[in-house]
């Protein structure tokens, strides 16, 4: 059974930092791409951020570019979303997913994600 998990998710003041983990069960993971989106309250879900099957390419939303940092980790089960320099607007549940297609390099549409965690509430205040 296919299974993946967040955690890490929290309250935290504007400017501080938070890393959220998404620990992936019973698929070979590391021959897919990952990816993570968001949905604030009111609105659609959104992407964020993804990481190729290889780990040698990423994309980000113009949003967090700069700020946020996606990798997995070295058994390629895990995979990781570093948030720096936080703001209010990044308030959002936060989902991982993992790529519809083996040896995918990534994508922003969530159509090409074929399994997805439940989610971790990110909180930022001002």
């Amino acid at each position: 059974q296919v299974q993946l998990v967040e955690s890490g998710g929290g309250s935290v003041q504007a400017g501080g930092s938070l890393r959220l983990s998404c620990a992936a069960s019973g698929r070979a993971f590391s021959d897919y791409s990952m990816g993570w989106f968001r949905q604030a309250p009111g609105k659609e879900r959104e992407f964020v951020a993804t990481i190729s099957w290889s780990g040698g390419s990423t994309k980000y939303a113009d949003s967090v570019k700069g700020r946020f940092t996606i990798s997995r980790g070295d058994a390629n089960n895990n995979f990781y979303l570093q948030m720096n320099s936080l703001k209010p607007e990044d308030t959002a549940v936060y989902y991982c997913a993992s790529g519809r297609q083996k040896y995918g390099l990534g994508a922003r549409n969530q159509e090409n994600y074929s399994y997805w965690g439940q989610g971790t509430q990110v909180t930022v205040s001002s």
